[in-house]
């Protein structure tokens, strides 16, 4: 069995819950209930042990990215064949691990996680899926890490602190080749970044004000080309389209 299901998995979350793991908008989707029963339960579930610890991670309620973000990445990377992969936010190390089944043996993935027990088990997972030869972790905080990398990255995905995406995004557009996707996810905060500000709890006023900046400063940037896609609480699609 994957070792992150160990019973006291979730009360270790928990802990580090107050330095900034939980999002209580993670379970508000934006799309109809019928519309998400369908993607989440009517579309084929991933194979073998993938699929195994994706279905647990969901039992014990352990934030992985959903079922309808994880069809739309396959169905992604068919079309890019991307070889090099950055994340930034690696928690159990779940979509890392999709990203190099999805490549192939070829392909590599660059994750990076702040928090010492997301990359104790992210290692333990990969470990366990057979891909240590595909994916690098570097633990540290990306606001250090990001700066020091030298990478050509065909795919980047931003699944880290909602109030730090605007900060992160000249750094990864750097590492990002030409052509290539960013996918920011989790950005429109159970919707309520279309509210305005005093309607916000004070506590997550920060991230309000910091993903509306970010979607500002993106939509217009004449080197970028972006959309939004309704999956899970929405994820912000960048194609670079000249150097800068």
């Amino acid at each position: 069995m994957l070792i992150l299901l160990a019973e006291n998995f979730m009360k270790d979350i928990f802990k580090e819950s107050r330095n900034g793991m939980r999002n209580e908008m993670m379970r508000r989707p934006i799309i109809k209930p019928a519309v998400l029963e369908f993607l989440r339960h009517k579309t084929p579930p991933l194979p073998g042990q993938l699929g195994a610890l994706e279905k647990q991670a969901h039992e014990k309620g352990i934030p992985i990215i959903p079922h309808e973000t994880v069809t739309f990445m396959q169905t992604l990377f068919n079309l890019k064949q991307p070889r090099m992969v950055l994340e930034i936010g690696t928690a159990i190390g779940f979509s890392a691990s999709l990203f190099a089944t999805c490549m192939g043996p070829t392909g590599r993935v660059v994750t990076i996680d702040r928090y010492p027990l997301m990359v104790s088990r992210a290692q333990q997972n990969i470990k366990t899926l057979g891909l240590k030869k595909q994916i690098k972790i570097i633990a540290g905080d990306a606001a250090t890490v990001l700066p020091t990398l030298n990478l050509q990255c065909d795919f980047i995905f931003m699944d880290s602190a909602k109030a730090k995406y605007l900060a992160f995004l000249p750094d990864c557009l750097r590492l990002l080749k030409t052509d290539g996707v960013l996918l920011i996810d989790d950005i429109f905060q159970g919707g309520t970044i279309l509210q305005p500000e005093n309607c916000i709890p004070r506590r997550n006023r920060a991230i309000h004000r910091n993903l509306n900046a970010l979607l500002e400063h993106v939509f217009n940037a004449t080197t970028l080309s972006a959309t939004i896609l309704p999956l899970g609480d929405g994820i912000l699609m960048i194609t670079k389209q000249q150097t800068d």
